[in-house]
Parts: C-alpha cells; structure tokens; sequence
C-alpha cells in the first residue's frame, strides 16, 4: 500500500531540504517518532508509535529515502521535492495490499505528522508553504 502527503513549498533548495532531513531532526519532524539513537550520520534506531526499529537513511536525487530495516510490514519512507509541482511529497509504503483497519490509520497518522513537521521545519526558507486542497485538507490520500 502506499500513502502520501503533499506540502506546497514554492523555491525550496533541494540541498536544504536534505540538509533538514537528519537522524538528529527526525523527532522535531514527525510527532510520531519520540526518540533517535543514531549510530552514524544515516543509520540507527528510532522509537516511534509503533515500538523501536532500526532506521537507515539514503539522500536520493531530490530528497531522503527512509526505511525502518527490521520492520515486519517493510516500512518505508520518502522525502523529496517535486519542482514542476512545487511541492514536498511524503510517500510511505508498506509490502502488503491489505492490512488491520487500525493499522493503516496510524500510518496515516505518521504521513500526517511527517506533513505538519514539514510544513513547520520549512518555514522561512525559500518560500512560504501553502495549504492546497487534497491531501492536506483532512484527507487521506491513499494508493493501492
């Protein structure tokens, strides 16, 4: 399944945008992420809603990939900026089609949370974030 989140965020600096995208950062980006241990500048462990998992980090081209490495469902997570669109997208993933009702609202919980820090954490840099309807008016805006 896939979930997503879009922030509108006109003139954002990709090399900003990675540079806010830490280990270190990660609490005061995602509410629901409450402690990190890093090990190295893109590897370590987490506690988040759903327990304590081990967490690697990749820059890709236009952001941050995330991925909780002992994670039973193969939760992943991605960061980047879409320049045709001007928008942050969050995209996060999980290996199966369907899942526990429950479940899949706390990862519409978490790419909520990853939208509300986004929004915050970008603030004054390169532009002004913008609330466009869709996916940030309340609803969830799920693929699969």
């Amino acid at each position: 399944m896939e979930f997503f989140r879009e922030v509108h965020h006109a003139g954002l600096d990709i090399v900003h945008l990675k540079n806010v995208l830490t280990l270190n950062n990660l609490t005061r980006l995602c509410a629901s992420i409450s402690t990190t241990s890093p090990t190295n500048e893109n590897e370590g462990d987490i506690y988040c809603l759903w327990g304590t998992f081990n967490v690697r980090r990749e820059e890709i081209r236009f952001g941050v990939r995330y991925a909780l490495i002992n994670c039973p469902h193969a939760l992943a997570w991605t960061v980047t900026f879409d320049e045709a669109s001007q928008n942050v997208i969050i995209h996060c993933t999980i290996d199966k089609a369907d899942q526990d009702p429950e479940f899949i609202d706390s990862i519409h919980a978490f790419v909520s949370d990853w939208s509300t820090g986004m929004t915050q954490a970008l603030q004054g840099h390169g532009g002004s974030p913008v609330r466009r309807p869709g996916c940030l008016t309340g609803r969830y805006c799920t693929l699969g």
